[in-house]
């Protein structure tokens, strides 16, 4: 396939070096055209002259610099930005999945899961250096799918990336509630707060410029780890008959049912779903080719931090571990814990909205300056933005009584694409060189390709099923809240 303009791509926006290059081309020759259609249109001022071509050389200086603005992004700082994406507070479900599936499956799953993601991230970065007009994962899905596809992955990508802004921001009305312990406050209140803390996080909207709070969030995603462990293990050396006392099982749990077993899946295979926003960082990088030192640093870290805290927790607690597992510490550990984890649920939750916002800014605004939002009129487009969709993904969130369950099908349905399908169709359709049974490699990776779509595929189907009878059990069981509910009860 020849290397064409992906569907909602900005033409000719590639990496060029901001110290050495001049204006991108294409840009240029695009204010250049606008000052002549100005003229050809007879629309002149000043006495008779050319519309203020002043103006024009102040946006091709503005065009430039947010070219530079935008392509600063290192190696070290895109592996932030993509913990930040990867790992948050989710890292705590991890535990109850062990619980579900047992010792074995659940170290096997975090391994297979991880090493399988790293290689799906390796291909999505592998079609961003072949288009680099690709600058968001719809654009690249667009290449194989056209017009259809690419307008299908754009409402799925928007809509997985609110949807994870309004679980962060149930997450941290979770936490509030938690920390804060006073039941005479309406839980909408740590809910608004928690909606407006992602909002003024996600106001960066360079990933170089967010990178900064990567730092912060991984710190504190590894304390909260570190605190829930340490005081699990506490608890469970303490109790009768010390840590062999504890029930854990290598294998699933007598009665454990299908959709049971595979919903704790769902959690696993989210936790490693880096791959949504990998387009949208790689496309700020200063040497995109740097990419895969980041996924296989993430990806080492991802597979030793969610097998490491899910085997120990699930050995310390048992079957009955909850989630986030940090609830299972003690009221007052748990407090500890979620006062500690607070950076992590604000930041890895604002990201998702500088991801998407990023998105609409540049396909509402392809060849303008506001996308730069280095000047008054791109704030001014942008902080709406951002307010906007923290907004909607709030109401969202308080308005669905079983919103986590919507998480977890909407992840079925749409991360099994991210992160495992449409990676192996872009082998296929983009990648591939030559036919499938050219020699040994091509034959191989099609073997593993095929494996990978099915194992996506497998995930859309159970993973919908699973989360489908979920719902339909809360509702069974009385466990759904009310919507807006202000009883902190609804959220513990």
């Amino acid at each position: 396939m020849s290397a064409q303009a992906p569907y909602g791509a900005t033409q000719g926006v590639g990496y060029q070096d901001p110290a050495a290059a001049p204006l991108d081309e294409k840009s240029d020759k695009s204010v250049r055209q606008d000052s002549t259609q100005d003229v050809e249109s007879g629309e002149l001022v000043n006495g008779g002259k050319p519309k203020d071509l002043e103006k024009v050389d102040s946006e091709t200086i503005t065009i430039h610099e947010g070219e530079a603005k935008f392509k600063r992004l290192g190696w070290v700082k895109l592996t932030v930005c993509m913990i930040v994406e990867a790992i948050a507070l989710g890292s705590l479900s991890i535990p109850s999945a062990f619980a579900a599936v047992g010792m074995i499956g659940g170290v096997i799953l975090c391994v297979s899961l991880g090493l399988i993601s790293i290689y799906t991230s390796y291909l999505v970065g592998q079609v961003k250096l072949k288009y680099p007009n690709v600058t968001h994962y719809a654009e690249a899905v667009g290449l194989i799918g056209g017009r259809v596809g690419f307008e299908i992955t754009s409402v799925m990508f928007i809509l997985v990336l609110v949807l994870l802004l309004g679980s962060h921001a149930l997450t941290g009305t979770i936490a509030w509630v938690s920390i804060v312990s006073d039941p005479t406050v309406c839980a909408l209140v740590f809910s608004v707060v928690s909606a407006i803390l992602i909002f003024i996080l996600a106001l960066p909207p360079s990933f170089e410029e967010f990178a900064w709070l990567g730092y912060v969030d991984f710190v504190s995603i590894l304390a909260a780890i570190f605190i829930t462990v340490v005081a699990t293990g506490v608890q469970a050396a303490g109790q009768p008959g010390g840590l062999a006392a504890v029930p854990w099982s290598a294998y699933p749990p007598p009665g454990m049912t299908f959709y049971q077993a595979f919903e704790a899946t769902t959690n696993i295979v989210l936790a490693y779903s880096f791959a949504i926003c990998q387009f949208s960082f790689m496309d700020e990088m200063a040497v995109p080719k740097d990419y895969i030192k980041s996924i296989w640093a993430l990806g080492l870290i991802e597979i030793f931090i969610y097998t490491v805290t899910g085997a120990l927790i699930y050995a310390f607690v048992g079957p009955t571990v909850r989630s986030p597992a940090l609830l299972s510490a003690g009221s007052t550990v748990a407090r500890v814990a979620f006062g500690v984890a607070l950076p992590v649920i604000f930041i890895s939750g604002s990201i998702n909205g500088v991801v998407a916002g990023r998105y609409i800014l540049r396909r509402a605004f392809p060849h303008g300056t506001i996308q730069y939002v280095n000047t008054l009129k791109g704030w001014l487009v942008w902080v709406p933005l951002i307010g906007l969709q923290v907004l909607v993904a709030w109401i969202i969130a308080e308005a669905i009584p079983f919103f986590n369950a919507l998480l977890g099908l909407i992840s079925s349905l749409f991360i099994s694409g991210f992160s495992y399908y449409f990676p192996a169709m872009f082998w296929w359709f983009l990648l591939k060189e030559g036919a499938w049974n050219k020699d040994w490699r091509n034959i191989s990776l099609t073997i593993v390709n095929a494996a990978v779509f099915i194992i996506g595929m497998a995930i859309l189907g159970c993973g919908t099923y699973a989360n489908v009878q979920d719902i339909v059990d809360q509702y069974a069981q009385g466990k759904v809240r009310s919507s807006f509910a202000c009883e902190q009860s609804a959220y513990s």
